[in-house]
């Protein structure tokens, strides 16, 4: 009896791995996952980034890790890749863009489309046969897309596909402001990067990562101290109204891509 209960969670374990993360996974782990169906894999981009006097630079990184292992859940037989935190941020000398504010790390395309490369094409060797992209920041989300459609063509006669699930982005533009409009919002307070949108999110998904006592500095130095928005109105609460909007518009442009292909 002990035996066969033995056996019945070992079959359990391989259809349906207990975690999603790969890198908490031993290669035997992920062999049987793939095995027993778990040919998806999820890959998320991140980056190391200012993000105004209030929030840590590792928010990209952070945000879409835990985002993906929810969706992940969410989907079934998926796992979630490491994140990919060095991207390009701008040039670094003379310093532009995010560069230009102490600790942020960048990369050029060609390194950051190399590594997204490479990642693809190691996870299409062990076996996935859905493999996903996603981005929390803006800046290489065209680079994402060219890479996916350049594989995706490459391998058309064989059993894998690489999607690039743009939604994921842009769902936390549009669709989340709309909802922060409706809570009683500005533009202006909601923002473009750093504001009260950016930061209700990551106040959702890790706390620990916010300066909330530095909200009136980021509100009056601005685009001096790094953020286009006014944190001040900033929230667990509404920030939870944009997980749940990603989440379930990216799990649902993942099905629709798999279905297509």
């Amino acid at each position: 009896m002990v035996v066969f209960s033995a056996l019945i969670g070992l079959k359990a374990f391989a259809a349906e791995p207990a975690q999603v993360m790969l890198e908490d996974l031993t290669w035997t782990d992920v062999q049987q996952a793939i095995k027993g169906g778990a040919t998806t894999v999820i890959i998320p981009v991140g980056g190391t980034e200012q993000s105004g006097p209030h929030m840590a630079l590792g928010k990209h990184n952070v945000r879409v890790k835990v985002l993906a292992a929810k969706i992940a859940t969410r989907l079934g037989h998926t796992l979630v890749a490491p994140v990919i935190n060095y991207v390009p941020e701008g040039a670094i000398t003379p310093p532009q863009g995010h560069m230009r504010f102490t600790g942020t790390l960048s990369v050029s395309a060609e390194a950051f489309g190399g590594v997204v490369e490479g990642a693809v094409r190691s996870l299409k060797q062990h076996g996935f046969r859905h493999i996903v992209l996603i981005g929390d920041h803006g800046g290489y989300q065209a680079q994402l897309k060219s890479i996916a459609a350049r594989l995706d063509r490459e391998w058309s006669t064989t059993p894998t596909r690489v999607h690039f699930i743009e939604a994921y982005y842009r769902v936390a533009q549009k669709p989340y402001e709309d909802a922060l409009r409706a809570k009683g919002l500005s533009d202006v307070q909601i923002g473009i990067h750093a504001g009260s949108a950016d930061t209700s999110l990551m106040m959702a998904i890790d706390p620990s990562l916010v300066r909330p006592e530095r909200f009136d500095e980021a509100a009056r130095e601005g685009v001096g101290a790094g953020t286009v928005g006014d944190p001040r109105k900033s929230s667990a609460a509404l920030g939870e109204l944009g997980v749940d909007l990603i989440v379930a518009r990216t799990v649902e442009a993942i099905r629709a891509a798999e279905a297509h292909r």
